[in-house]
């Protein structure tokens, strides 16, 4: 079953792309030498550039170092991990083909094409924009956030389920916190078969977070004037027995 949106805004394309090399906790790069996966070993420049800290012995390493230019190509894949345990976990995936350069103490990437995909499909970023992109505001806390929403918070959750479509939580089983940025947060709709997605759009953009808690207390505010969804009513009611 599809699920029913209204618009919101949504992170322009460039953005989401820094805000997945700022949270993304491990990248993979294929080169010539293969492909070797990293955890904990990339930066980002205030110019997009990807910094690499790779240990001595890394095939990696050894290709820069060798290549005749000094400059060998590769492709890095970043995934997009949401930080609550839902079904289908990674959200997206970033793709950047470019050259590497050694540099004092580490390898230095400049993407020359770059590839967002998510369930919408994949997106080419422009270069220029994606230079000049900042991460989204919330993104380096967008994991502790959530998370503490999701454990400390689950009946704050399920009143946010009011401001869903009826149509949307049909045969609902879970709903989880999947995303938060500065325009909006993101539910995941489990099934018995497949999920979707909705997002519940703030009155206006958050730029931090004492502004979040703000806004997301006047989404539970409008949660709380609604009623509870007839789909989590007869779901709760036969999860019980």
């Amino acid at each position: 079953m599809g699920d029913r949106h209204t618009w919101t805004a949504v992170p322009a394309t460039a953005q989401r792309a820094r805000s997945v090399l700022a949270t993304a906790w491990s990248c993979a790069v294929t080169a010539e030498g293969g492909r070797e996966e990293f955890i904990g070993v990339h930066t980002v420049a205030e110019d997009g550039r990807v910094l690499l800290h790779l240990p001595d012995d890394s095939m990696l390493t050894t290709a820069a170092i060798c290549a005749p230019r000094g400059e060998p190509s590769a492709v890095l894949e970043f995934a997009d991990v949401a930080p609550v345990p839902v079904r289908n976990r990674i959200r997206a995936r970033l793709w950047m083909a470019g050259w590497f350069a050694p540099e004092e103490g580490h390898l230095t990437f400049s993407p020359t094409r770059i590839v967002l995909r998510d369930s919408g499909g994949a997106v080419v970023v422009d270069r220029d924009e994606y230079a000049h992109a900042e991460p989204d505001p919330l993104a380096t806390a967008e994991a502790r956030l959530l998370t503490h929403l999701a454990d400390a918070h689950p009946d704050a959750v399920e009143r946010l389920t009011r401001l869903v479509e009826p149509d949307s939580l049909h045969g609902a089983v879970r709903v989880q916190p999947l995303a938060v940025d500065r325009h909006a947060l993101t539910l995941r709709i489990e099934r018995s078969r497949g999920h979707g997605d909705v997002r519940l759009p703030f009155h206006r953009p958050a730029d931090d977070l004492g502004q979040l808690t703000e806004r997301m207390h006047i989404l539970l505010a409008q949660a709380s004037a609604g009623t509870c969804p007839r789909a989590l009513q007869r779901q709760r009611t036969d999860g019980d027995g």
